[in-house]
């Protein structure tokens, strides 16, 4: 079985894409190997996001948030799915990636932009987790082999479903 590259994107791979990258690499652990990245990454990761994944036994050390164009540059591990999980990042015009990838939007808030006190930010890191899990879940379900127009039709249809999870980062004030 052949071990497909999937890029996570967001505009600055602080929180959801992290997220995303990390719970693909466990549960998608021997099927997918996961990365992240954003059009004008931060400094650093979302300090909130990195205590959950934490708390959830994924491993934080060697997260940091980096430049999509890293992995549009020769020698870049070429990605099998390239997915944007913000609405700015799915708007911008992407670099051209190596081996036409198929790509996909999974629109979700960001938590980052969550104000309030600590238990409200919280909430919307786990409710951001969630709808990644369930999706990740979705994609991991997919047969192997679907490739080409499928396999981003399919991808699209994981991303336009909406999740059970309750939506705190778009109902919070």
């Amino acid at each position: 079985m052949t071990v497909r590259n999937v890029l996570f994107l967001c505009t600055h791979n602080s929180a959801r894409s992290i997220l995303g990258e990390a719970i693909l690499n466990a549960k998608g652990a021997g099927r997918f190997h996961a990365f992240s990245a954003g059009s004008t990454p931060k400094d650093a990761p979302n300090s909130d996001g990195l205590a959950l994944l934490a708390e959830r036994g994924h491993p934080i050390d060697g997260f940091y948030s980096k430049t999509w164009q890293a992995f549009a540059a020769e020698g870049a591990p070429q990605m099998s799915i390239i997915i944007t999980v913000c609405d700015n990042a799915a708007g911008k015009a992407c670099p051209v990636w190596p081996g036409h990838p198929a790509t996909a939007h999974w629109g979700i808030a960001d938590p980052s932009a969550v104000g309030g006190d600590a238990a409200a930010r919280r909430r919307a890191f786990e409710d951001t987790y969630a709808q990644l899990e369930e999706r990740i879940e979705r994609l991991l379900a997919l047969p192997d082999g679907l490739e080409g127009t499928a396999l981003k039709t399919a991808l699209s249809e994981i991303g336009a479903t909406a999740s059970g999870a309750t939506d705190v980062a778009r109902s919070a004030p």
